[in-house]
């Protein structure tokens, strides 16, 4: 008579464990490797968004007309500076409102700055967006030394 087999056989069992192996050896550092990614996105993200408030806000001042030192944002009051935001707490840092992940480190200037650290950098003095505010009229925050800068090696 025959007997039924119940279970897996323990080569069947080894076989599994072995291809399960291969795969993690392959797949974990791939893995690994999102979270660098992420702070990179998540930091050219942010200098995007602060080139958009600030574009967003000069625009607020331009249709003010009587060149105020301050325009709403969303019903948040934003600090001006040269008709684009200054980069202070009330300025930029208002008009981008939402920096979860990131702790900003203000200079009072002149030009007044803002550099934003990533959280959970490898390196997070090279993990940073930063914003100098223009210091000449009506003269837009510039991607160089002068404006907004990205730098993510260390992220």
């Amino acid at each position: 008579m025959r007997k039924l087999q119940r279970g897996f056989t323990l080569i069947e069992l080894v076989v599994v464990i072995v291809i399960l192996g291969i795969l993690a050896a392959f797949a974990i550092p791939r893995f690994a490797s999102l979270d660098s990614a992420a702070r990179v996105s998540a930091t050219s993200a942010l200098v995007g968004t602060m080139r958009s408030a600030a574009a967003l806000a000069h625009s607020q001042y331009l249709a003010a007309g009587t060149s105020p030192s301050t325009v709403v944002m969303e019903g948040t009051t934003v600090t001006l500076a040269n008709g684009y935001p200054d980069g202070s707490s009330t300025g930029i840092q208002a008009a981008i409102q939402d920096t979860s992940g990131y702790t900003p480190t203000y200079v009072a200037g002149p030009p007044t700055s803002v550099t934003y650290t990533k959280t959970g950098a490898v390196t997070p003095a090279t993990c940073i967006a930063t914003y100098v505010a223009t210091t000449a009229a009506s003269v837009a925050p510039a991607i160089e030394s002068a404006g907004l800068t990205a730098d993510t090696a260390g992220c």
